[in-house]
C-alpha cells in the first residue's frame, strides 16, 4: 500500500508510486501530481432589502488564485461589469479552514438579473447547447464584435516564440505535466501574466480575473496564448475581455472558429514546431509572405 504526502493548499500532490518499464526493473519512486479540488463560487447580493447568498457554479480547479478565478468567471459570464460592483471577496464554508468556497459579495445598489444566472448555469453545463444558442448566449452576456481598428498587427515570428516562453515559466507543469496554462502577451512578444490550472477554462478565468481586479481590462492590445486546444467556451471568455488575438498549441473547435469570425477575433491553432494555422482574422497576422 503506497503512502501519499499531500500539499494541502498548494498546486502539487506527492505520492509514492511503482514505475513499470519494459526495459528496466520496476521501481518505487515519488511522483508529483497537480492538485485538483472543487471550488464553489457563491454570489452575495440584495433583493427587496434581503441579503441573499446563491451558489453560481462549482468547478474542479487547482487551488490558488481562487478570487481571480471567481471574479473572472463572473465577469466572463456577464454578471460582473466593474470592480466597483464588488463589496468583498472571501473564502467561506461550514467547516473550519474551508478554502473550497469563495463568495463574492456585491455592493448594495448592484442589481442582479436572476434569469441571467439561470442562463449561465445552462450555457456552461456539461450537457452542452447547440451552436446557434451558444453564439446568441454570448451576445446576451454583453459581448460585442471587436472593431477592426482595435486589432494590433502581430508578426508571425512573435507567435512562434510563445510555446518556448510559456514552458520556461510553467514551473508546476514542468514537475507534474498535468496543468493547462493561459498566458497574456503584448504585441512585442513579452509575457505579461501566466496562470495554470487543471481546467483550461479556469486558467483563463484566473488570468482575466487578475486583470479585472487590477483594473487592466479590456485587454484590447493583448494576445492570449493557450497551452491546449481552443474551445468555444474559451473564445467566449476572451471576447468578453476584448482580446483581439488568440493563439493555441492545440486545435480550435468548429464553434470556436465560428465565434472568432463572428466577433472579429484573430484565431491561430497548432502553434508549435515553428508553424501554426490561422483560422480567423488572417489580416491581423503579419507573415513573411504577406497577408
Amino acid at each position: 500500500m503506497t503512502k501519499a504526502a499531500r500539499v494541502i493548499r498548494g498546486e502539487k500532490f506527492r505520492s509514492r508510486i511503482r514505475r513499470v518499464s519494459q526495459n528496466d526493473p520496476d521501481s518505487e519512486i515519488t511522483d508529483t501530481l497537480a492538485v485538483e479540488e472543487p471550488l464553489e463560487i457563491r454570489l452575495g447580493f440584495s433583493e427587496n432589502g434581503r441579503k441573499i447568498h446563491r451558489a453560481i457554479s462549482i468547478t474542479m480547479r487547482t487551488p490558488g488564485n481562487d478570487f481571480e478565478l471567481a471574479v473572472g468567471f463572473l465577469f466572463t459570464e456577464g454578471i460582473l461589469r466593474s470592480k466597483n460592483e464588488i463589496r468583498a471577496i472571501k473564502h467561506c464554508g461550514r467547516f473550519p479552514n474551508n478554502q473550497n468556497t469563495v463568495r463574492v459579495d456585491l455592493a448594495g445598489d448592484v442589481e442582479i438579473d436572476l434569469k441571467k444566472l439561470e442562463r449561465n448555469f445552462y450555457t456552461t453545463s456539461s450537457c452542452g447547447v447547440c451552436g446557434k444558442s451558444s453564439l446568441e448566449a454570448l451576445q446576451v452576456a454583453g459581448a460585442e464584435p471587436l472593431e477592426k481598428s482595435q486589432f494590433p498587427e502581430v508578426p508571425a515570428r512573435i507567435i512562434h516564440e510563445f510555446p518556448r516562453k510559456l514552458l520556461e515559466k510553467q514551473t508546476v507543469f514542468d514537475e507534474t505535466g498535468g496543468l493547462h496554462a493561459a498566458a497574456l502577451f503584448d504585441t512585442n512578444g513579452d509575457l505579461l501574466a501566466l496562470r495554470e490550472d487543471v481546467g483550461r477554462h479556469n486558467a483563463v478565468d484566473k488570468l482575466i480575473g487578475a486583470g479585472f481586479l487590477a483594473g487592466d481590462l479590456p485587454f484590447s492590445d493583448r494576445i492570449l496564448f493557450l497551452s491546449g486546444r481552443a474551445s468555444f467556451e474559451l473564445l467566449q471568455k476572451a471576447v468578453m475581455a476584448r482580446l483581439p488575438v488568440i493563439a493555441a498549441v492545440g486545435a480550435p473547435s468548429s464553434l470556436a472558429v465560428e465565434a472568432a469570425r463572428k466577433f472579429g477575433v484573430a484565431l491561430c491553432g497548432f502553434v508549435r514546431d515553428g508553424r501554426f494555422n490561422i483560422y480567423a482574422g488572417k489580416e491581423r497576422i503579419k507573415t513573411a509572405g504577406g497577408h
